[in-house]
């Protein structure tokens, strides 16, 4: 059976301090081949890096969260921008735009979303997109940047924003959230989008799938996301587990 690849996964959050080692074994022993672990902040960033270290089916993304950005400074682009040279590091993320809480103004999120773009094209490096109520900004910004290299992680739009970022050359990814009894917007962006241009993702701690609803999500358990798009795409699971591994190796540059 092909081995899954877990795209987003924050395994140095704190939820999972207690036994997170422990988790890591349950995850490789789970038929799961490879996950990226997901920075969000400049020590998560250092963190990710070092778990990457130490595991060799785990990779690394450096990048700072739209809700972790108000003390950013230009001397954070330069550590990222050095932080990006390990080899284990396969993208810049997650970055975007999330006007759901107030916790950083909208145009400061604007400003470091376009200067931690703008470091991705110096390094030609992927990018890994957070998009959340951005009313449309997030997308605008993708589009005046001229952005092809990046993946919109945690999917949660309409078919027909997915049709627009699939022509922009992006790729898309779902959690747990196309499990869910009420997710028939999720459903129908999955219809919509091609299997080429999909990743699955498990966004662990959060976001579980049924019936783990509202427990600790961790990597394990991204073998469900998978299952429901096999269904919903009406395709063997093994299928969609091969397509969806080999776009996110592709899209990762990992041989």
């Amino acid at each position: 059976m092909n081995q899954l690849y877990d795209t987003h996964a924050h395994l140095n959050d704190r939820m999972f301090d207690s036994d997170r080692d422990e988790v890591i074994q349950k995850i490789r022993n789970s038929n799961v081949g490879l996950v990226n672990n997901i920075a969000f902040d400049i020590e998560s960033s250092r963190t990710a890096i070092a778990l990457a270290e130490k595991y060799d089916f785990i990779y690394a993304t450096v990048g700072v969260h739209p809700s972790d950005v108000l003390p950013m400074t230009e001397q954070d682009i330069d550590t990222l921008r050095e932080l990006s040279k390990h080899p284990k590091v396969v993208a810049i993320g997650e970055i975007g735009l999330d006007y759901h809480y107030d916790d950083a103004d909208p145009e400061v999120q604007k400003f470091w979303l376009k200067a931690q773009l703008d470091l991705a094209k110096e390094l030609d490096m992927p990018i890994v997109i957070h998009d959340r109520d951005s009313k449309g900004d997030c997308l605008s910004i993708l589009k005046e940047k001229k952005i092809s290299k990046a993946v919109v992680h945690c999917f949660s739009g309409s078919a027909e924003t997915a049709k627009e970022l699939i022509k922009m050359g992006l790729y898309i990814s779902f959690t747990g959230v196309v499990t869910f009894k009420n997710a028939r917007r999720a459903i129908e962006a999955v219809k919509a989008i091609p299997i080429e241009r999909l990743f699955i993702e498990t966004d662990c701690p959060y976001m579980a799938p049924e019936p783990f609803r509202g427990q600790r999500n961790d990597s394990s358990l991204v073998y469900r996301i998978a299952e429901k798009i096999a269904e919903v795409k009406e395709l063997p699971v093994d299928e969609v587990i091969r397509i969806t591994r080999e776009n996110a190796m592709n899209f990762f540059n990992i041989s």
